[in-house]
């Protein structure tokens, strides 16, 4: 489990995340979900250890991440995404998976490319297979469009075997079809018992695939439900959703 604590990250005078605390259990998906500025993106980074906490306790499966790098975090099974997919364009799709895998067995990167094509093969293979990119394997990762680097940067996360999955607006630059499909993958990775905290402005990312939403305003917490929940709760309507939102697959 993941455990957010009175999480405080300060910038200056200013308070990004002020106070914030709440749970993601093995098997849940949760959404965290905001207007900009709400201070989504800042929770996030110090989750991942991106940022040093002012704060507040961050523990996985009991364990502290508060001085922890983000490589340390990793080992114990914390991988993430970003909102503009990052992924190593000079290689192949399948490439990317191996050297992913190479990582996680504690190979040197400087050695990680002599022989990259023979190695993890099968288990690089099998990752694509699972994120819907076995058919362009050895395509040059520079040249697939969008939607598909996307869902290379999950493959690649996928390949540190995380039990904790963050994903930083997955469905960013998709279309409708993309995100749906998408977030279809993120949701069955939560049934198959991995935890999966990811932050998202599609509303038709969240309904029907997060079990529940965590809204941030300025900095605090908000509300917290199902997306049905918080679709009707006043403020959160008045504040971010919007009194017009269809419940089933509105956008913010």
């Amino acid at each position: 489990m993941l455990q957010v604590q009175q999480l405080v990250k300060h910038f200056g005078g200013i308070r990004a995340v002020d106070g914030v605390s709440f749970e993601v259990a093995a098997g849940q998906c949760v959404a965290l979900i905001g207007p900009n500025g709400a201070g989504k993106s800042t929770c996030f980074a110090c989750i991942a250890g991106q940022y040093a906490v002012t704060g507040g306790h961050l523990a996985w499966q009991g364990q502290s991440l508060d001085r922890l790098a983000p490589n340390a975090r990793l080992r114990l099974g914390v991988a993430r995404t970003f909102q503009v997919a990052q992924v190593f364009e000079a290689l192949t799709v399948l490439q990317n998976v191996q050297l992913a895998t190479q990582a996680r067995l504690g190979l040197q990167a400087i050695s990680a490319f002599k022989g990259l094509n023979a190695q993890a093969r099968e288990a690089a293979l099998a990752l694509l297979e699972q994120t819907g990119l076995h058919a362009l394997a050895g395509e040059d990762a520079l040249s697939l469009p969008y939607g598909a680097k996307k869902r290379l940067e999950l493959a690649v996360a996928l390949a540190a075997r995380p039990q904790l999955l963050l994903l930083d607006e997955p469905a960013a630059g998709l279309d409708e079809h993309e995100r749906a499909s998408l977030m279809q993958l993120v949701k069955k990775l939560a049934r198959q018992g991995m935890a999966v905290l990811y932050t998202e402005h599609n509303m038709d990312a969240v309904a029907g695939v997060a079990d529940r939403v965590l809204v941030l305003i300025e900095g605090r917490l908000a509300a917290q439900g199902t997306f049905e929940e918080i679709a009707r709760d006043a403020m959160v309507r008045r504040l971010y959703l919007g009194e017009g939102l269809d419940q089933g697959s509105g956008h913010a």
